[in-house]
């Protein structure tokens, strides 16, 4: 309800030629929508994960989503702060300082084409939002018109984990968005079943559930500086499983680029890597 207020507002103000000049972000995936969008040179402020475009780098650091500074955010004299759906109550308060917040949801494909609607409509886009979402909805498509004669290949996507070390597991679970990406590029996620957005798993209900391909993001969240020494590493680690199909057949994947966990307009870059690794000889 307070999106859709504040979505009001910001479009009365649209009415009378006062599309918002001064944006921060709090989140990598809201900031690179709206470089996508062409408002970089409006962007005052973003998180410290912001680091695409190249530009976004040069810009003040606000904190990050879970831990923002909001006397930073307000010494930027934002007249428009966009966050994602945020646990913290980080909306209720920002509304205290008397700033104009807009929260926005990407936790699906679906929700993902919302954001660039409202956000295009928030900032006086609308044209451009409708662009980029025809242009990412075309090339999913895209993805999806390869990979639908094929054998779906049963994979995990692990996305956190102890350094160094097969425990602690958090994969990828049916209600992210990645579930989705992965469904389209021809795979079958083997924790779709956990409800849960990213499920904690032990390390035997892996062998359990037994994949054809292992995708470890792992210890590599922070994708500044891993080297291709660290990415052995961590496929190294899985060759204890010697009974895992995916370790049998050398498909352990090690991932380090914030695509994969960044729910904007290279999502794109995300389904086609995820077909290339599920189904190399595609065509």
């Amino acid at each position: 309800m307070r999106r859709l207020v504040v979505l009001g507002l910001l479009l009365a103000a649209l009415v009378n030629g006062q599309a918002p000049k001064r944006i921060v972000s709090t989140a990598p995936s809201v900031t690179e929508l709206l470089y996508a969008l062409g408002l970089g040179d409006r962007v005052v402020g973003v998180d410290r994960f912001s680091r695409y475009p190249a530009e976004a780098l040069r810009k003040p650091k606000i904190g990050d989503y879970a831990n923002p500074n909001l006397e930073a955010i307000a010494a930027l004299r934002p007249d428009l702060v966009i966050i994602p759906v945020n646990p913290v109550n980080l909306a209720n308060r920002l509304g205290t300082l008397r700033l104009k917040v807009l929260e926005i949801d990407q936790d699906s494909i679906a929700k993902l084409y919302d954001s660039f609607r409202i956000i295009g409509q928030a900032t006086g886009a609308p044209a451009e939002a409708a662009k980029l979402s025809s242009a990412v909805r075309g090339q999913l498509e895209a993805v999806r018109v390869r990979a639908a004669p094929l054998k779906k290949t049963r994979m995990m996507f692990v996305v956190g984990r102890t350094p160094n070390r097969l425990d602690g597991l958090i994969v990828v679970g049916q209600a992210s968005y990645l579930n989705e990406i992965i469904e389209l590029a021809g795979g079958e996620n083997v924790f779709r079943d956990a409800v849960a957005s990213y499920p904690g798993v032990s390390l035997e209900e892996v062998l359990a559930r037994n994949p054809d391909v292992i995708v470890d993001m792992g210890d590599m969240a922070d994708t500044v500086g891993v080297t291709d020494a660290h990415k052995r590493e961590v496929t190294s680690l899985w060759e204890r499983l010697a009974s895992v199909n995916a370790v049998k057949q050398h498909r352990v994947y090690a991932v380090a680029s914030d695509i994969y966990v960044q729910p904007g307009p290279r999502v794109v870059d995300a389904a086609k890597a995820f077909l290339q690794m599920l189904h190399p000889d595609a065509r």
